[in-house]
């Protein structure tokens, strides 16, 4: 009789531990790694949609846009990354320079106009950031606001604005300049900042300064000055922004792109999350997003009181020759790094 039970009690055990095993068998999870320059909350908002959508898990390596890029450089085809994104697009180009990524399918490409990707298909746009000045309505009238970003270099602006040459963000607007006006334009309007201008370090310590008086002006992103109306507008009430519009450099939008890697061994789902950040999905999804960026599917707008991206006039500007390299040397060499 005993034995009996405990040849019931082994066998028990034994399909127990079967079972358990086999359980433990199954297909492993199917994940991708990004390497991730855009703002990591936008993309730990975004990436669970994906999750749920595909059943592919993204892991993200947060850094910023040169640091990402020139890492990617440096690590080559032996690098664990399968999609790589960014707030602007110079590091884009590096990484595209090298040869480093895999071409998107058109079924990818067709969401974004041509304007706002390469005609090579390596890699596309997916959102957008409008250049303006904000300014401070107590100590500058509308009427009396520069007609173009290149006359802050001009003696009538000395000590009226400021900037953060140091970001990314900045280093792109300078970029466009440089493409649209050439290097000795460029090269004398830097000089004219360097004069003129006071330097903070980060957007919306730019943006604090001009609410507070303590500049008149500030060269930003239109996102950070409706992020902080949409909080509470304490850093923002006591300023405007002004859009150059008429495709002046300073109305130049900044696009963030978003490739898939040559050495990735996972391209089919690394393409997967490209294709789900410019389908309608997920530009929806970046429209309801704190980001507060534009979405650059053409079917996908920000809802009001944000200036419509149709209304924008940007100067048209070629993605993939905005030169991070030589814009670090001009600015270098104008003291403003």
């Amino acid at each position: 009789m005993r034995l009996r039970i405990l040849v019931a009690i082994c066998a028990t055990i034994c399909t127990a531990t079967i079972a358990a095993t086999l359980s433990g068998c199954g297909a492993p999870e199917r994940s991708i790694t990004v390497y991730n320059a855009q703002h990591e909350e936008l993309l730990t908002a975004l990436a669970p949609i994906f999750e749920k959508q595909t059943g592919i898990k993204v892991r993200l390596r947060n850094g910023n846009d040169l640091e990402l890029g020139n890492q990617l450089v440096a690590e080559g085809a032996k690098t664990p990354a399968d999609v790589f994104l960014t707030e602007n697009s110079p590091a884009m180009s590096l990484v595209e320079s090298k040869g480093l990524f895999a071409p998107l399918p058109a079924s990818t490409l067709k969401n974004i106009p041509a304007q706002f990707r390469p005609a090579s298909g390596a890699w596309t746009g997916w959102a957008g950031r409008s250049t303006v000045l904000v300014y401070n309505t107590k100590k500058i009238g509308k009427d009396d606001l520069p007609a173009s970003i290149m006359d802050l270099a001009q003696p009538a602006w000395k000590g009226r604005t400021s900037f953060s040459p140091s970001g990314a963000d900045f280093q792109a607007i300078v970029s466009a300049v440089l493409q649209l006006k050439g290097e000795k334009a460029t090269e004398a309007w830097l000089r004219g900042l360097k004069r003129n201008g006071t330097i903070y370090q980060g957007n919306n310590v730019v943006m604090n300064s001009v609410n507070d008086g303590q500049v008149d002006t500030g060269i930003i992103y239109h996102y950070y000055w409706y992020r902080d109306q949409a909080e509470a507008g304490q850093n923002s009430n006591r300023s405007k922004l002004h859009y150059f519009g008429k495709k002046d450099p300073g109305a130049f939008v900044s696009v963030s792109g978003a490739g898939v890697l040559k050495a990735s061994k996972k391209k089919a789902d690394a393409r997967k999350f490209v294709d789900f950040l410019v389908s309608m999905k997920g530009q929806r999804a970046l429209a309801k997003s704190y980001a507060l960026e534009y979405p650059l599917h053409p079917g996908v707008s920000l809802k009001p009181p944000i200036k419509p991206f149709s209304e924008l006039d940007p100067p048209v500007v070629d993605v993939t020759k905005l030169n991070g390299p030589k814009v670090i040397r001009l600015m270098q060499e104008a003291g403003l790094l």
